[in-house]
């Protein structure tokens, strides 16, 4: 089956975060883990490049706009290597191709579009207007630190109300939506009714946009534009390579993105697919928020800690554990530097490094040749991939690290570093390290999609019947 999968696009004011390393890293082994199975995946991620925010924040550093998305977007092109993300393209809003495909799907949702006059509360962090349950204090729910703006102007209009009955028959499929309160999120919002939103902004107040087809007086709203990337990314309209056809059309989609995000990509984005004649997204995983120190992570409050400050602590493949264990995949999850630490010591340095440290030093000092890997060991267990088919990320981490602590178990109470000295007890202890390395291999074969240079760190050390350099150096 071809599968497609794209996270959202991030907005290129700020360098990356890791909430948003979270999502990519989640969908990295998804995309491992489908290309395992052999199935063909296009694996999507990239950056969101216009809108007022933006363009304030260039002019707040007096830069000019696109040198300045040119600088933040390569930041989260670097995420690519530090975090060892095998992503097949990388979308940027700005590129003329998508500046085009943007304006096709205008044109083919022009009979839900109309134009008038209109005032209301806009908050610049979410780039939308904002209506009375969107608001509490004066303040948006979500960028409590942000004043609304109030903005009197003629935009297009979208009309989402036209799509109500449609929408809701998409969401009465229980598989469009993970985590099902989410789905219910949903359903609850359409059946309250639905609003018409803007989809455009007056250029003299917004220049940094994609035009609107037809009138140079206006540009898309950056929400309408941004999701038509998901699309644009496989090369629609024109779809010269096929891709669109094989992945969206007749492949199984799957879009990631936070909590935050459901009534854009789950109600607008799904409206906007079906008034141009293009098939729905297939299913949206939402994730929760990551806090620090009992705050909500994010850029507007200044409380961000960067993938690569983790990277730089404790290397690519800790981070990969860190965030893909001790980051719930639904709930929000809070973390801090103390925490990340603890995690870091106890369960990679003193549980899997020691581990493979301990038992290859007993392989290479007192067996004379490679164990032998069978298909049995690298025969990948099935309740490991229920775990990640199901978006289970902790659930799989916490079975491989369970056996781990099996092998550490088997270690304390068989002792073959003891028995190995003794004439009486050698071959006994030589069967009982052979075990032992089968079971790294075990460990190493489930850690193929979630830490896959540690996995192969460890079949390379098995091959070659030698110790590894130490795989999680402790901390300074």
């Amino acid at each position: 089956m071809a599968r497609y999968i794209t996270s959202t696009l991030p907005y290129v004011n700020a360098d990356p975060h890791i909430g948003f390393a979270h999502e990519i890293l989640q969908a990295d082994v998804l995309a491992r883990t489908w290309r395992m199975n052999g199935e063909e995946v296009f694996f999507n991620t990239g950056t969101d490049e216009h809108g007022q925010k933006i363009l304030q924040a260039a002019e707040k550093e007096g830069k000019d706009v696109q040198a300045y998305t040119d600088h933040f977007a390569a930041q989260f092109e670097k995420l690519k290597g530090a975090l060892a993300i095998s992503n097949d393209a990388f979308i940027r809003t700005s590129n003329p191709k998508h500046v085009e495909a943007a304006q096709e799907m205008w044109k083919r949702c022009e009979k839900d579009i109309y134009k008038k006059s209109y005032s209301g509360l806009y908050c610049v962090g979410c780039e939308s207007f904002k209506t009375e349950k969107d608001i509490v204090g004066g303040m948006c729910v979500i960028h409590t630190n942000m004043e609304l703006q109030e903005i009197a102007e003629e935009n297009y209009f979208f009309k989402l109300s036209n799509h109500q009955d449609y929408l809701l028959e998409y969401l009465s499929n229980k598989d469009v939506i993970i985590p099902e309160w989410r789905r219910e999120e949903a359903i609850t919002f359409v059946k309250g009714g639905l609003e018409d939103f803007s989809i455009s902004r007056e250029k003299a107040k917004l220049s940094w946009g994609v035009p609107v087809p037809g009138d140079d007086t206006q540009v898309m709203y950056v929400w309408f534009d941004a999701l038509t990337s998901y699309i644009s990314t496989l090369g629609w309209p024109s779809d010269q390579e096929g891709k669109f056809k094989k992945f969206w059309e007749e492949g199984k989609t799957l879009q990631l993105g936070g909590k935050d995000q459901v009534r854009f990509q789950s109600v607008m984005w799904q409206a906007m697919l079906k008034s141009a004649g293009i098939k729905h997204t297939d299913q949206v995983f939402y994730q929760g928020f990551i806090n620090s120190g009992g705050q909500k992570m994010s850029k507007s409050l200044g409380n961000v800690i960067s993938p690569f400050e983790l990277v730089d602590k404790y290397g690519t493949e800790a981070t990969r554990y860190i965030l893909l264990r001790h980051v719930h995949p639904i709930e929000d999850s809070d973390v801090t530097w103390e925490r990340m630490d603890e995690w870091y010591t106890a369960n990679l340095v003193n549980g899997l490094g020691n581990l493979v440290a301990r038992v290859m030093k007993l392989a290479e000092s007192h067996l004379s040749q490679p164990v032998e890997i069978t298909e049995e060991d690298l025969r990948v267990e099935d309740a490991f991939l229920a775990h990640i088919d199901a978006f289970q990320f902790q659930m799989a981490m916490d079975l491989v690290f369970e056996h781990i602590s099996k092998g550490d178990e088997y270690m304390t109470e068989n002792e073959p570093y003891k028995k190995v000295k003794d004439p009486a007890t050698e071959a006994e202890a030589r069967a009982m390290i052979e075990n032992l390395v089968h079971h790294v291999v075990k460990v190493a074969v489930h850690l193929q999609t979630v830490m896959p240079e540690t996995a192969e760190s460890i079949l390379s050390a098995v091959r070659t019947n030698r110790k590894p350099e130490n795989l999680f150096p402790r901390l300074a």
